[in-house]
């Protein structure tokens, strides 16, 4: 099938790759020649394990290409995905200027029949500006292309986008006719292959699907800090708790982790996006406000442990930090707790030396030049002197450190861990004092 992807970020690229590798004729439309220009030079603008090798091994089969005219876009791809940034306005409503733009641009040059798929998350009734949007456009060039506007949410995790592609747990499709459906079977009946994952639903359940989805993740991560923190003042841990509810099958143990908040493009924007949603409705969502402000406050959880330990002012203190992405085997910033915990540490007084695998690229771009943050070249080089070390981000290569170089390296024994990635009697066994979130 020939498609094409409007918007070359995150889920533009993770989506027109796996399309691609299953043998459609793909081409990624982006309005920044930049990011174009790296991607037909090989790179990728984004960090994402195997997406580089994906694109490169399709480019070479003719799979995919990529472009910045929306006129060859448009008359491309019998299936037009629109993949583009819906980035939370000033009121946490999603800004949905872009992806009625790529509509706008769609039905300007469309020359034929099209399934215009909203593939961005986006509020309910999206489906239907698009709608107007092609419409709009048809009407002023006097033609009368058919089309059908579909909602197929993504449900990819940053880190294994390509993994949740390739064998989704569910395909969500949303679509008021039968031929929108059938062309969007067609185009994904290989990741279906040994059992039926397309559930076909009405447009607005669709789109609801996708925020409510994100909302129940969020409400289990702040549910499960509110409970760590408490169990901290109670002498309970928060590990055994989580095992003991989570052999209930009615709970399960996904998302019942605590740490130091959640962040990144997603669950922080689509529970604001909900919240205002519900609003505009007439309706106030009370656990999701709750869910949100809890979370807002367990960003700062690391910072409140420090200044228990070693007073309000900090100035003269030094810390090495472990993690600056909001979650593993991304370079995701956006949102992430750790800019909370740095911001906080250096407007006490405070210098931060720290290190990630794949974020310091991104790190420099969010803080900008920061005199009292220097980046490390290993996680063994970032403590030097340092009075603690923070944790951030659970990347495996900090699961199972050298504890007795950590403890020589420090100038004191502390590790203030927001990922609970240790067990504390392990480490306490090394001489090192261990502060977890919730643990005993």
């Amino acid at each position: 099938m020939k498609v094409t992807v409007v918007g070359s970020g995150y889920v533009g690229l993770v989506s027109g790759a796996c399309l691609a590798d299953v043998g459609n004729d793909v081409l990624c439309l982006d309005v920044d020649p930049d990011k174009i220009a790296v991607l037909n030079a090989g790179g990728i603008p984004i960090h994402e394990p195997g997406l580089e090798a994906m694109i490169a091994r399709n480019r070479v089969a003719g799979r995919i290409r990529f472009t910045t005219d929306p006129a060859t876009a448009a008359r491309h791809g019998t299936i037009q995905f629109i993949a583009v940034g819906t980035p939370p306005g000033e009121d946490g409503s999603a800004d949905l200027q872009y992806v009625v733009a790529a509509a706008r641009s769609i039905g300007k040059h469309m020359d034929g029949y099209r399934v215009v798929v909203d593939k961005s998350t986006v509020p309910v009734g999206t489906a239907d500006r698009v709608r107007a949007a092609i419409a709009e456009e048809l009407a002023q060039r006097g033609t009368g292309e058919a089309f059908s506007v579909v909602s197929n949410p993504e449900f990819l995790k940053e880190g294994a986008a390509i993994e949740d592609f390739m064998r989704p747990d569910r395909i969500v499709i949303g679509a008021d006719d039968d031929l929108a459906v059938e062309k969007m079977r067609e185009l994904y009946a290989p990741f279906q292959r040994n059992h039926e994952r397309l559930l076909v639903m009405d447009v607005r359940s669709a789109e609801l699907t996708k925020y409510a989805a994100n909302a129940m993740l969020a409400t289990r991560i702040s549910f499960m800090n509110e409970l760590a923190n408490l169990a901290e003042k109670l002498g309970a841990d928060i590990e055994l708790v989580r095992q003991g509810i989570g052999s209930d099958p009615r709970i399960g143990y996904h998302f019942l982790y605590a740490g130091a908040g959640y962040g990144g493009s997603c669950f922080p924007k689509d529970v604001k996006a909900l919240i205002r949603t519900a609003r505009t409705a007439g309706q106030e969502l009370q656990i999701l406000g709750a869910v949100e402000s809890a979370n807002e406050a367990q960003k700062g959880v690391l910072g409140r442990k420090v200044v228990a330990r070693f007073g309000e002012s900090l100035a003269g203190r030094h810390f090495a930090l472990w993690g600056l992405a909001f979650k593993p085997n991304t370079d995701d910033m956006r949102e992430a707790p750790s800019v909370v915990l740095v911001n906080d540490l250096i407007r006490r007084g405070a210098t931060v030396s720290a290190y990630d695998p794949v974020a310091m690229a991104e790190a420099g771009r969010v803080f900008g030049a920061q005199p009292k943050l220097a980046y490390a070249e290993s996680p063994m080089g970032a403590l030097d002197g340092a009075d603690a070390l923070l944790i951030m981000t659970e990347w495996k290569e900090f699961r199972s450190p050298d504890f007795d170089a950590i403890k020589a390296r420090l100038k004191q024994p502390l590790i203030i861990d927001g990922r609970n990635l240790f067990e504390p009697a392990t480490v306490r066994r090394y001489g090192i004092d261990y502060l977890a979130i919730g643990r005993r």
